[in-house]
């Protein structure tokens, strides 16, 4: 199953990406995106990215430093949980978003509306 990277922040080169591709999201969104994903890598001095798998399932991934060997694994899987409990209204946006828009399900579906109008 192919994985397209939303966005990435790094502690470690105090960056932060998000694909070009993605750019026609909300402002409001991609901000809210930036904030989940710097704090996050801040808070356990990571790199942290989000993406979206084949089907449009939100996925989040932790990259720990190499030679870190107190990094709390346990704390990073719990706040992965965290955010997709608290941000549940957003990854189903983010989601449905990404079906409608970069799918060939979504584009279906915007010809079938194009023709009905």
């Amino acid at each position: 199953m192919t994985k397209k990277v939303l966005a990435v922040a790094s502690y470690e080169k105090q960056k932060y990406f998000m694909e070009p591709a993605f750019i026609s999201l909300p402002e409001g969104i991609q901000k809210e995106i930036k904030i989940l994903c710097v704090l996050t890598a801040q808070k356990f001095c990571c790199t942290f990215l989000m993406g979206f798998e084949e089907d449009g399932t939100i996925y989040f991934e932790i990259v720990k430093p190499e030679n870190d060997f107190d990094f709390d694994e346990i704390g990073a899987d719990l706040e992965v949980k965290k955010i997709q409990t608290e941000k549940k209204e957003l990854l189903k946006a983010l989601k449905l978003w990404y079906v409608f828009f970069c799918t060939e399900e979504g584009k279906k579906i915007k010809q079938q509306l194009q023709n009905e109008t």
